[in-house]
């Protein structure tokens, strides 16, 4: 096979996790070497107790040289044993270490990737790189590099056995070998072709199970089982087919080398017979060249299912190393030199000259500029893909604008480290995200070293407080996957005391009030007040009760601000939105 560059960018990655374990490496070939020597020293024993231990006995009934031969027997395969539980034991311990420190190498690149990639990279592909992908090369691991090297030490041993005990039988058995060769060229190609497509069909069933679960709710609400059961029908019926072609493979190389093997067997009795009966060989020569010629065939086996794993594990670490080569678009500076600190931050924000795109033949935005003072609360206002989340994501710094620059207290965004920006500024959004633990744990993701009184001072601070003592458990209450014990009203007030405890210098808030009823939107807003006090705001709203506690209001559309100035003024206007406020109080009588 042509190695191309996923190849390549595979075989680099295998040997970065395995690079720190040389030494260790060496340790197990030599552990195999001395595994593969016993074993092939037992059929020249046999061979030797024979013609050499038996002879003896029939002849003056002495049996020392017998007990010898057994004696180096016993010592042999206790010698094989014994290094078989070595290699075991050391390439289980090395194996585990380097998917200890691939699993965590992925997770802590897929983390470091920035908002873009998540967003066209789907969560059932994650799921796959870390599950089946790491499983493949974990098969690897286990079971397919000790078959291969010793396979390898095998053949290349009996080979040159088979020769040395009798080369006119040897050279004879060594005609089967090009066939064999062929035979196994053959598997090598269409079994990387085959297992690469079992590895993406694999992939579709993970991606197509774990989106459909995800959103379990949509689907129920809108009567898409049906459908959503026909396309995991189709997916999977793929994934059988392309398996059935594997299995296809296996079926016509395992018996292929079998009937090669016996056919040469069969051969080796006849005319070994014959050497045997007309006094050219001996019996125990005989009988060790048949274990012998067993030996060559039986790694064949062992070959092909390398062969097969070693496909499968390539096609996975073609796909992880083409997800470690992916780099952030957002990155922090090149350097300590080029990295601006904040000490005292005050939360100025602007925004100047901004040109971007999604895609880049699509703006969004073209040459926009924007300053909003510290201590200022502004919200954005305007139609559904006007532009509001766009600016809010490029103030947070998911994203960085093609042109034009960001800054807070007159810094490029680009110049701070992430680490840093994150401190001063959070973002929170309309999913307003709880993790799987206590209410505690998720009011502390904002600040993992707070004490438990600062906690509770955070949760009272937003008004939280009152609910969470009616829990079961208070603080110690687990939320359940996702929050899902609380009610969307609660989830966004845990929310909003993880922003009160984190205390950040700028808070955007993008729809965060969208999913709450009429009763939730009034307690949030009692909350919206106490969480915005004291710092920079940008407020995200459809909904114009959120807006009404702004100090300023930007009205956003295609990309652009056509209204600017405090919610009176605006009303008294008569423009754009005086217009969406208009309409807000209509849906309202």
């Amino acid at each position: 096979m042509t190695a191309g560059p996923g190849r390549a960018a595979a075989r680099a990655l295998l040997w970065s996790l395995l690079r720190p374990y040389r030494v260790a490496a060496l340790l197990l070939i030599l552990a195999v070497l001395v595994e593969n020597s016993a074993r092939l020293a037992v059929p020249i024993l046999m061979q030797r107790g024979i013609d050499r231990g038996i002879p003896p006995i029939t002849q003056d009934g002495s049996t020392r040289q017998l007990a010898v031969i057994v004696a180096a027997l016993v010592v042999v395969v206790l010698t094989q044993a014994g290094s078989r539980m070595i290699f075991l034991q050391w390439s289980g311990k090395i194996g585990q270490q380097v998917l200890l420190q691939l699993r965590r190498r992925v997770f802590r690149h897929f983390q470091r990737l920035d908002v873009a990639f998540h967003d066209r990279y789907t969560s059932g592909r994650v799921v796959s790189r870390l599950t089946n992908d790491v499983d493949a090369i974990q098969e690897m691991l286990q079971s397919g590099l000790d078959g291969l090297v010793s396979a390898a030490l095998t053949l290349a041993g009996t080979a040159v056995l088979l020769i040395v005990l009798d080369w006119r039988l040897g050279l004879m058995c060594l005609t089967a070998f090009p066939v064999l060769v062929v035979l196994l060229r053959w598997f090598q190609t269409e079994s990387a072709k085959t297992y690469t497509a079992v590895r993406d069909q694999t992939a579709r069933v993970i991606v197509q199970f774990v989106e459909t679960m995800t959103g379990i709710k949509a689907v129920q609400a809108y009567r898409r089982e049906e459908l959503n059961q026909q396309s995991f029908a189709d997916v999977a019926d793929r994934y059988r087919a392309v398996n059935e072609r594997a299995f296809k493979l296996v079926a016509i190389f395992s018996p292929g080398i079998k009937l090669i093997g016996n056919i040469t067997t069969g051969m080796v009795l006849l005319y070994g017979g014959w050497r045997v009966l007309n006094g050219h060989m001996t019996i125990g020569t005989f009988t060790a060249f048949l274990l012998y010629l067993r030996m060559f065939f039986d790694p064949m086996q062992d070959i092909s299912q390398f062969l097969n794993i070693f496909s499968s594990a390539t096609s996975a670490l073609e796909k992880l190393a083409g997800v470690l080569a992916e780099e952030p678009a957002v990155t922090d500076p090149a350097g300590p030199q080029n990295t601006a600190v904040l000490s005292d931050v005050r939360g100025a924000v602007a925004l100047q000259d901004v040109c971007f795109g999604y895609r880049t033949d699509q703006p969004v935005l073209s040459g926009l500029s924007l300053n909003i003072p510290a201590g200022q609360t502004v919200a954005l206002v305007g139609s559904t893909g006007a532009g509001k989340s766009t600016i809010a994501k490029l103030i947070a710094r998911f994203y960085d604008p093609a042109t034009g620059t960001v800054t807070l207290d007159g810094v490029d965004l680009r110049a701070l480290a992430q680490a840093q920006l994150r401190r001063h500024l959070v973002m929170v959004t309309q999913e307003n995200f709880l993790f799987s633990g206590t209410v505690a744990d998720n009011i502390r993701f904002g600040r993992p070293e707070a004490t438990d009184a600062e906690v509770a001072a955070a949760a009272a601070g937003v008004g939280a407080a009152e609910f969470i003592a009616a829990l079961p458990e208070g603080y110690d209450t687990d939320v359940a996957k996702r929050g899902g014990r609380l009610s969307a009203g609660q989830r966004q007030l845990v929310a909003f005391a993880r922003v009160f405890l984190a205390d950040p210098a700028v808070l955007i808030l993008d729809e965060a009030t969208s999913s709450l009823d009429i009763p939730g939107e009034r307690m949030v807003q009692n909350a919206l007040r106490s969480v915005l006090a004291g710092r920079t705001a940008l407020v995200i709203a459809h909904r114009l009760s959120t807006v009404e506690i702004a100090d300023r209001v930007l009205v956003v559309e295609d990309g652009r601000i056509v209204e600017d100035g405090p919610p009176a003024e605006l009303i008294r206007a008569q423009g754009h939105y005086a217009a969406l406020h208009d309409a807000w109080l209509r849906s309202l009588a």
